[in-house]
């Protein structure tokens, strides 16, 4: 446990509050799928903005946990593919995706590539927008916090990222999120002040942080570094940049309001990364490095100004956390059972939605009590989903580099099973420098790549 006085117990209960409140206001139109899951597709360039920057940060503890091992590898690996994607996906796709007006990445791949595709999609998005990493983060805090275990912890999370869902859907979670965009960059600009002003500024680092820990590789090898550069194309199949830009005002909104959150994640990337920076330099024998960001509050923050910072860890995570499960939601009530039932009229998603919620929220307590490191759930999901779909979402918007829905099917369940195949190989080959040095990641992509090239000259040669 951590020491807290009154005056940050109170910080905390009214940083939930208002949360759970604010959650509370939205309502939306009765039996309108549109209006529950995408705020009636009327979401403006302000609130875009705020909620895309906050939902895409719910790892913090894990980035704390990355730069506690890496430095600022944590910022070329974290970051930077994430502002290059960003801005691509956001110039290739964000209009493109608004136009269509469907509500899932499913829908569209069951459009283009089919209904087996469709499905099997429906299971890999469900995977990738687990809130299970996020789930874990929020319980290891509050178990820091007030010394409660990790499972009643994990119910707790649950209870406080889901209440409101249930009544406002989209909206409610827009609203959250908008709060919560303020209160984590007020809490991590203040203990980056207080460290830079008690500690010292970047000579301190320099001196106290290990000589790897600023520089680009982190001492990490190239192989490594660029698997997370793959990870980072999760960015073209995140189904939170889809369910945004189907929320948008309009194509101009999905477009600029992800260009404009970028500047936003490049001012907070460097608070984030100078804040695991800090950790390391004063606590570098620190046995658990998911926990950097809340020991460095503990070592360095002051009654009041503690209570804000965690204020801010917990309105970085809470706002992707419900994000996500509202995500996940979605998918399961949508892309599961709406679509297993066939049905054409969309009365019942909200039912099936809020069925999704209670679902996800039990998968992700199982998941989350299995896991230790974030980063850990974090790479296993990136390294064996993300082959077998970001490059069918990419096609499916670019009708020139599409294949047939067999060929679809093919690449999918060959680069999951290769990356995952790959996965539990390796460790076999923990004494071999080439193989040891393969990710599985490399090995999905590999694949994927293939079956698509041949998969689009075969389509080609008909054409012929």
């Amino acid at each position: 446990m951590v020491s807290f006085s009154n005056l940050d117990y109170i910080i905390i209960f009214l940083f939930f509050s208002i949360v759970v409140s604010l959650g509370f206001i939205p309502k939306f139109k009765k039996n309108n799928a549109d209006s529950y899951l995408l705020s009636n597709r009327n979401v403006g360039l302000f609130l875009f903005v705020l909620t895309n920057v906050a939902t895409w940060y719910g790892g913090i503890l894990g980035v704390g946990e990355f730069t506690f091992y890496y430095g600022i590898l944590s910022w070329v690996t974290q970051g930077l593919p994430y502002y290059i994607f960003a801005i691509l996906f956001a110039i290739l796709f964000a209009g493109k995706i608004r136009k269509a007006s469907l509500f899932t990445i499913p829908d569209k791949l069951e459009e283009v590539y089919g209904r087996k595709v469709g499905l099997l999609s429906s299971l890999l998005v469900f995977i990738l927008v687990s809130p299970a990493p996020y789930l874990l983060m929020i319980a290891s805090l509050l178990n820091l916090i007030f010394g409660i275990s990790i499972l009643l912890s994990l119910f707790i999370g649950v209870l406080v990222s889901s209440i409101y869902l249930f009544r406002g859907g989209y909206k409610a979670n827009i609203f959250t999120d908008a709060f919560q965009f303020f209160v984590m960059f007020i809490g991590f600009i203040a203990i980056v002040y207080v460290a830079a002003t008690s500690l010292g500024g970047f000579e301190f680092l320099q001196t106290n942080l290990p000589e790897a820990h600023l520089t680009v590789s982190g001492g990490a090898s190239p192989v490594f570094m660029v698997v997370w550069f793959l990870i980072a194309l999760w960015t073209f199949a995140d189904p939170g940049f889809h369910q945004r830009c189907y929320s948008a005002k309009s194509e101009s909104v999905a477009k600029y309001g992800i260009i404009i959150s970028v500047f936003f994640w490049i001012l907070f990337d460097f608070l984030t990364t100078t804040t695991g920076l800090y950790a390391r330099a004063i606590l570098p024998n620190m046995e658990n490095a998911v926990l950097s960001f809340p020991l460095l509050a503990e070592s360095i923050l002051d009654s009041g100004v503690k209570g804000l910072f965690y204020a801010a860890l917990f309105a970085t995570i809470l706002s992707t956390l419900n994000s996500f499960l509202f995500l996940s939601a979605t998918t399961f009530g949508r892309d599961f059972i709406f679509r297993l039932k066939m049905e054409v009229n969309n009365n019942n998603l909200i039912k099936y939605t809020r069925i999704g919620i209670v679902v996800s929220a039990l998968i992700s307590i199982l998941l989350a009590y299995q896991f230790s490191s974030v980063v850990e759930i974090w790479y296993s999901i990136g390294s064996v989903i993300i082959p077998g779909i970001v490059l069918l979402v990419i096609s499916a918007y670019g009708e020139r580099y599409r294949i047939s829905n067999k060929y679809a099917l093919i690449e999918s369940l060959l680069a999951i099973f290769s990356s995952l195949l790959w996965l539990l190989l390796r460790p076999s080959f923990a004494d071999n420098l080439i193989l040891s040095e393969i990710e599985p990641m490399l090995v999905g992509m590999l694949v994927a790549v293939v079956v698509h090239v041949v998969g689009i000259s075969k389509i080609n040669f008909k054409k012929n």
